[in-house]
């Protein structure tokens, strides 16, 4: 690092350790500022750079983000990471949002066959996405997705990441691609009717309805589309479902359920895992390769996850959403709810969930992030951690499990 880029550096951390506000939010001025380069490289307007950033200032109220003299605030209000399957999941929201879904379908059937014959994504799939993410339009994003991203630029965890998202930003509104009034986001900072960061919407926008503009934010048509095409560079699989459901045989070996486990459906089939509902899968269904999953360990439903399970997990990284999503696109056609019910299991905190990978992790059974967040990798480090010591084993984090490992120092 050279002297002056050393220099710079001090002088933001001491401004960020000063106890006046004003202190810290000259450090970041100083900092949006320095960004002005990098944005006219990615063809912003000097004129865009100080208009949208003028008075511009952080929001240490965001969770995610690492200051200077405080704990790490983490991001204990995401649901699908701390809720159950069940709180996650509920009936009620899953029925309601599918009645609408039927009548969307209809609404916007054109568009959605033109979704499907280009992108062989399902329209299901894509209006469940948008049910999800904003309520089919009707949840209206909290923050100014501009803030967002230059506070997580500034003093998130993911700095590089959203360095870039912010300037892209920037080149979306000096390009009148949305108001900065419009670009409201989700503390995350993404954006839309089917929640784009900045990057995604180069990436993926796609302009349906033929007006000259990808408008994710007010268009459903180019926002249903931008959401298939992101799926389809992701890898989605047309004719190919997303899961089957099925009942897992007695004796099921709970720490296969990793995406490193991967085998032909008719595999599964002959070890005694059985389609829920007796239904016959085709040859080519059964050629199809599948991962095991188990939300609540050998507790309620278990799935048989093909590609495009992981391809909208892409989308959102838990698997409550991906099973919100899927369950959700399948109710729009079926009026059936998982044939197995949520079991009544509790949720460890955060803290215990990441003391608990921490304990894996010191004996060689957990190599992922320590992030509190009771994955398919924790689940099935977890298992491993119970055949080992000799406790029922049901991949489950509990309290009971946690003392033992904790004792096992």
């Amino acid at each position: 690092m050279s002297r002056r880029a050393l220099g710079f550096g001090l002088l933001l951390l001491t401004l960020q350790l000063a106890a006046p506000a004003c202190a810290a939010d000259a450090a970041f001025t100083q900092f949006i500022d320095s960004l002005w380069p990098e944005a006219e490289a990615a063809g912003v307007s000097r004129a865009t750079f100080d208009a949208q950033t003028r008075g511009l200032e952080p929001d240490y109220k965001l969770p995610d983000l690492i200051l200077p003299g405080r704990p790490p605030t983490g991001a204990p209000a995401q649901a699908e990471f701390v809720q159950v399957p069940a709180d996650y999941i509920k009936e009620a929201s899953i029925a309601r949002l599918a009645a609408e879904g039927q009548k969307l379908l209809q609404q916007y059937r054109p568009s959605l066959n033109v979704i499907e014959s280009r992108f062989g994504v399902p329209a299901p799939i894509v209006l469940a996405i948008w049910g999800r993410e904003t309520d089919y339009g009707r949840y209206k994003l909290p923050y100014d997705g501009l803030r967002v991203l230059a506070t997580q630029a500034y003093v998130g965890r993911r700095k590089d990441t959203y360095r870039n998202e912010f300037i892209l930003a920037l080149k979306l509104l000096g390009e009148g691609a949305v108001s900065r009034k419009d670009m409201t986001a989700s503390w995350a900072g993404a954006t839309g009717l089917t929640q784009f960061l900045p990057s995604e919407y180069y990436k993926h926008g796609v302009d349906l309805d033929g007006d000259g503009r990808t408008d994710i934010w007010h268009s459903v048509p180019d926002a249903l589309a931008s959401a298939a095409k992101q799926l389809l560079d992701k890898g989605w699989q047309s004719g190919v479902r997303w899961a089957y459901e099925v009942k897992a045989p007695a004796n099921v070996d709970c720490t296969q359920g990793v995406p490193e486990v991967t085998k032909p459906i008719r595999e599964w089939l002959r070890e005694g895992f059985v389609p829920v509902r007796g239904e016959k899968l085709s040859a080519a269904e059964q050629a199809q390769p599948a991962s095991l999953l188990q939300p609540e360990g050998i507790y309620g439903p278990a799935f048989l996850t093909t590609q495009n399970y992981f391809v909208i997990k892409e989308y959102n990284f838990s698997d409550l959403y991906v099973l919100f999503v899927g369950h959700l696109a399948d109710r729009m056609t079926s009026p059936l709810p998982f044939a197995t019910p949520w079991s009544a299991s509790t949720q460890l905190r955060t803290a215990d969930v990441e003391a608990m990978q921490r304990g894996l992790t010191r004996i060689g059974l957990y190599k992922d992030k320590i992030d509190g967040k009771a994955g398919m990798q924790t689940r099935a480090a977890l298992g491993t951690y119970q055949k080992s010591a000799g406790l029922k084993v049901d991949c489950w984090p509990s309290e009971t499990v946690l003392r033992a490992i904790n004792a096992a120092r």
